[in-house]
């Protein structure tokens, strides 16, 4: 079963539970994804987060019960996911742009860009040749890595990520937190890897070099407050030179290539490679490798 099929079973599942409470861990495990990876996956090619297409879907489903049924309002409310009317009505009034009260009474139609349909992931896949521009990665099989950096925090929600990165890394440059790695192998080659991935969206996103100290060794030697080691596995990877801006790389990778190709990603952590006297602010020599079974 392909990476659409699977999602489209989460979608399902979302479906038959939208009147219950939310629970992520349960949607992704009907498709043998990460909770972490399903949302990953479904906002790459959705351009929005699993919680939000579960807010507009009960939203809509909503808008039709004020439309199409004599319910309450506070019953509605509880029938679709929310404690009291009072949230019910503020999240109604900032999606649609009116209270339920005066949108039972009006005979306008919400604009469908208001309104969230159930998602068929089928039409996706067959949009999947205009959407996909990109050069193949070239699959190669690397050794195990040990990398020492700095740890930030980050989450997929909203985005988070993408516009918070740049910044990990202008952050780790400007207070020279290279000179706190023992051990430095390679001063010209800046690591970032996605680790620590968390149910709920978040993860780590570790800025560092590739380091000689071994585990036993950095015991004996503790790094300093807000450092981290860590050894990526050794193992197949797809390896893709960035042309363009990174997130919109990663966009490709998760949201068309990933899902096309015969390939899932297997556990461990993305991780990306600057050349930084290759690269100029204009210009990252940037390689991102993902982990493939």
């Amino acid at each position: 079963m392909d990476h659409y099929s699977r999602i489209q079973l989460a979608i399902e599942h979302l479906e038959a539970h939208l009147h219950e409470p939310f629970n992520m861990k349960e949607a992704a495990a009907v498709t043998s994804f990460s909770a972490f990876h399903f949302q990953r996956l479904f906002q790459a090619i959705t351009g929005f987060t699993v919680l939000e297409y579960v807010r507009k879907r009960r939203l809509t489903e909503a808008a039709s019960a004020l439309r199409h049924t004599a319910m309450g309002v506070l019953e509605i409310a509880l029938n679709h996911g929310y404690q009291s009317q009072e949230a019910f009505t503020r999240a109604f009034d900032a999606h649609f742009g009116t209270t339920p009260a005066r949108f039972r009474k009006s005979e306008e139609l919400a604009a469908d860009g208001q309104m969230q349909c159930s998602i068929d992931f089928n039409e996706f896949r067959s949009q999947l040749g205009t959407a996909f521009h990109m050069n193949p990665p070239r699959l190669v099989t690397l050794e195990p890595i040990r990398i020492t950096g700095y740890e930030y925090q980050t989450h997929l929600n909203g985005e988070q990520h993408y516009g918070e990165i740049p910044g990990f890394y202008h952050e780790f440059g400007r207070e020279q937190r290279f000179m706190s790695i023992p051990d430095r192998l390679r001063p010209d080659m800046a690591y970032g890897v996605a680790t620590h991935f968390q149910e709920d969206g978040a993860f780590s996103f570790i800025v560092g070099e590739e380091s000689g100290g071994r585990k036993e060794s950095l015991e004996s030697f503790p790094l300093e407050p807000g450092y981290t080691s860590l050894e990526i596995p050794g193992g197949l990877y797809a390896e893709f030179i960035t042309e363009g801006a990174e997130q919109d790389v990663r966009r490709m990778i998760y949201g068309s290539w990933l899902p096309a190709s015969k390939y899932e990603r297997r556990e461990g952590p993305d991780f990306e490679v600057t050349d930084v006297w290759k690269s100029t602010p204009e210009r990252l020599d940037m390689k991102i490798y993902i982990p493939l079974k």
